[in-house]
């Protein structure tokens, strides 16, 4: 059964007041519109809560009984409406958002921290997948949007550019190119490479690139994270292909970054969120927040 909130409403003033004229004044309407209210009410609940003659208006006995509850029914949704109504002028609630692991390592972390600041009341979960598990997350309401790599995406979502993110040669400083600033593809040939994994996002980017320029790499590692990449050249296995947003500053001090050149490479990061989705107001924060870092980058 539905709660009839103007059945109440009627009901109560009437008690309140002891007249049909002065609850309907109570309630800024008119008599006839509180008579029906409380008809209304009472065609619901199917007893009689107001005994009305000529002279006086009285409460019923089950009426009577019900009065004290009727109260608390409003008093729950009234506090429960301002609750939400403050909620999101506060922009207050917990989020969840879903992105690649790459986003996570440098872009994210200077909004989490801003955001942190803001709404200290805010619990925000990362759910940091693949490329197809942002998607996944989003269609299925585990996320509210996400960052995903730029490209075909299911009909439901729709996008909106957010940076572009070049892919960069990492290799330890003992490697025999960590003394170049920037290097031509062509001449990666020569080294074992660390590369990205057929499941990876990043792969179909790379193999479109290496495909139009006719260049043949020695990929002898598959990975399906950046980060993965990132910790075996620390160790001196190889050298590795990843996006430039995989590399945390300072976080490895031996590891070179090297620009790769003729062609330069990049990625797309788009924001994604379902087409019919309507953000909460803490998500919408963070939201527009993540855009406004994107432009400052």
């Amino acid at each position: 059964m539905k709660i009839d909130a103007l059945g109440l409403e009627a009901f109560l003033a009437i008690a309140e007041e002891g007249r049909f004229q002065k609850a309907a004044d109570a309630l800024h309407i008119t008599q006839t519109a509180l008579t029906r209210r409380l008809q209304n009410l009472e065609a619901m609940l199917g007893v009689k809560l107001v005994e009305r003659t000529t002279r006086s208006v009285a409460l019923t006995r089950i009426g009577m009984d019900f009065l004290p509850q009727a109260r608390r029914l409003l008093f729950d949704l009234s506090n429960a409406l301002t609750e939400i109504q403050h909620s999101g002028r506060a922009h207050r609630g917990d989020i969840v958002i879903a992105c690649v692991p790459t986003a996570g390592v440098q872009f994210l972390p200077r909004v989490i921290q801003e955001y942190a600041a803001l709404y200290p009341q805010n619990r925000v979960k990362i759910l940091d997948h693949a490329s197809s598990g942002v998607v996944d997350a989003i269609l299925r309401r585990e996320a509210e949007f996400g960052i995903n790599i730029g490209g075909t995406h299911h009909p439901e979502l729709t996008t909106m550019p957010l940076l572009q993110d070049r892919f960069v040669l990492i290799c330890r400083d003992d490697h025999p190119l960590a003394n170049l600033k920037s290097v031509p593809w062509k001449r990666l040939g020569a080294y074992p490479l660390i590369f990205a994994g057929e499941v990876s996002g990043n792969r179909p980017l790379l193999d479109v690139a290496l495909e139009r320029t006719n260049l043949t790499l020695q990929s002898h590692f598959e990975v399906q994270r950046s980060s993965t990449a990132v910790g075996l050249v620390a160790e001196g296995v190889s050298a590795a292909v990843v996006p430039s947003l995989a590399i945390q500053r300072g976080a490895y001090p031996r590891i070179k970054v090297l620009r790769l050149v003729d062609p330069v490479v990049s990625r797309s990061l788009v924001l994604i969120t379902r087409k019919s989705a309507e953000l909460s107001p803490a998500a919408q924060a963070m939201f527009d927040m993540i855009k406004a870092e994107a432009r400052a980058e």
